[in-house]
């Protein structure tokens, strides 16, 4: 994939943008699609190569990226993140956050070490970086926090339970942060089926197969929800889009 030609921001509108699991579906596509808009993004990732990769290539198109190595997981490594970007730009106005993982099972099956994955970086990841940014948004007076949730944070279907409830804690503490704020606006952004990485991870067979015979049928590529992202971003300061939910049309 290779990045769009640049366009000329509009002067007010370019904003520092902190994007997490950028090196691959939704992520690199916010990444990409957010450049051409001409704000200056840093993505973070564990894939250091990928992500550097990508930054590149926004570079050669004209645009201003930065790439950071990233586990959500471990708030030092979400601050150290966070810090760095504001030593390079002086600011923080946008973080997304992307990372996520998906290994869907059955409850019987007892996959305690994926339930606890799902844990760590659905919702603890998506804390880290609440907390890494608030206190510099605090200062400003100003910033956004985009958190990517899923229909699956608004409908319990069987495999997905565990997933399911990161999802659903998401849009709750989205919404007790939105209520908490005056400065800071937060939005959810749930995602229906989309082509990206995330059903790589699921273990069982059958139930890896299933899904990627609903992706098949019914999905839409990563862009749009990079589009969603930056509708949501683009709104004046003092317009706050809460929840977008985005699904293929065809999605039941």
């Amino acid at each position: 994939m290779t990045s769009s030609p640049i366009t000329e921001p509009s002067t007010r509108t370019s904003k520092v943008v902190l994007i997490t699991g950028a090196s691959s579906g939704i992520g690199e596509a916010t990444a990409r699609h957010l450049a051409t808009s001409g704000h200056r993004i840093v993505l973070g990732a564990r894939r250091t190569d990928r992500i550097a990769a990508i930054a590149r290539d926004i570079g050669q198109a004209g645009g201003q990226a930065h790439s950071r190595q990233l586990d959500v997981t471990d708030l030092d490594s979400v601050k150290a993140f966070v810090a760095a970007a504001d030593e390079r730009y002086g600011r923080v106005d946008v973080l997304v956050n992307n990372a996520g993982v998906m290994p869907l099972s059955f409850m019987a099956e007892l996959r305690i070490d994926e339930w606890n994955r799902m844990i760590d970086v659905n919702l603890r990841g998506v804390l880290n970086g609440i907390a890494a940014v608030l206190p510099i948004m605090a200062e400003q007076k100003s910033g956004h926090i985009i958190n990517v949730a899923s229909v699956s944070g608004h409908r319990v279907d069987p495999t997905a339970a565990v997933y399911s409830a990161t999802k659903f804690a998401v849009r709750a503490l989205s919404e007790g942060l939105r209520q908490e704020s005056r400065d800071l606006r937060v939005t959810v952004v749930s995602p229906g089926l989309t082509r990206t990485e995330l059903f790589d991870g699921i273990a069982n067979p059958e139930i890896k197969a299933g899904a990627r015979a609903m992706v098949d049928q019914a999905s839409i590529p990563a862009g749009a929800i990079a589009e969603a992202i930056g509708f949501a971003i683009s709104q004046p300061d003092g317009v706050d889009i809460n929840e977008l939910i985005v699904r293929p049309t065809a999605q039941g």
